[in-house]
């Protein structure tokens, strides 16, 4: 599967419990998108999501049934500092 970062931007403060969780992780699976991880920021009105899927339009599949924007959505790789620095 390819990463992705999706950057969303809410009319309001993002206020997300357990339950809004797990409802969003279903639909994920059920589009066949993973969830790794987010970044909130300090307003609580904007995330940079992490993303696993098979292609952009799966996001926006996810996006649409979680009825969550997904306003900028780049393909991106991995660079880890420290396997760089280690020279392998």
């Amino acid at each position: 599967m390819a990463l992705f970062l999706i950057e969303r931007q809410f009319a309001q403060v993002l206020d997300l419990d357990a339950k809004g969780v797990n409802d969003i992780i279903a639909v994920n699976d059920d589009v066949g998108v993973r969830w790794v991880y987010s970044f909130l920021s300090a307003d609580k009105r904007k995330t940079y999501c992490l993303y696993e899927a098979d292609s952009e339009e799966a996001i926006l599949d996810a996006a649409r049934r979680n009825n969550i924007p997904a306003d900028v959505i780049v393909r991106v790789d991995q660079l880890d500092p420290l396997v760089l620095a280690a020279g392998d």
